[in-house]
């Protein structure tokens, strides 16, 4: 932990049943870095072609060229978006010979994707 960290546990109240100990059922404060980089993340996932990418990313790894066969989408649009989703944190790039395959970074990414869908379409 950085010295100009805080800790996000928090202690029971005095009336709680667990006084002076870490409380299960009081949620941790929340530092404004951490929603700033929630908002980062979200705003990098708001395309739907970035949505896309993640959805087809979730089944394998992929080449541009993967994805744009997919997508049917152009390659310099691709190539675009998976620049925002690689400087956000989301997918990561491995290059192989010629080609760079990208892959999620981790499952939770999709987990947010996959959800937002669900209800998406549950709103329809």
């Amino acid at each position: 932990m950085q010295p100009a960290e805080r800790s996000t546990a928090v202690l029971a109240e005095p009336g709680c049943d667990h006084p002076g100990e870490i409380c299960p059922t009081v949620r941790p404060a929340r530092s404004s870095r951490a929603y700033a980089a929630a908002g980062d993340l979200l705003r990098a996932l708001a395309a739907p072609v970035r949505i896309a990418i993640v959805l087809e990313l979730r089944e394998a790894p992929c080449c541009v060229h993967d994805l744009v066969d997919a997508l049917a989408v152009p390659q310099p649009l691709v190539s675009q978006h998976l620049r925002v989703l690689k400087a956000a944190g989301v997918v990561q790039g491995e290059r192989r010979g010629r080609e760079v395959v990208y892959s999620l970074v981790d499952d939770h990414l999709a987990h947010i994707v996959v959800d937002a869908l669900a209800h998406a379409e549950e709103q329809e």
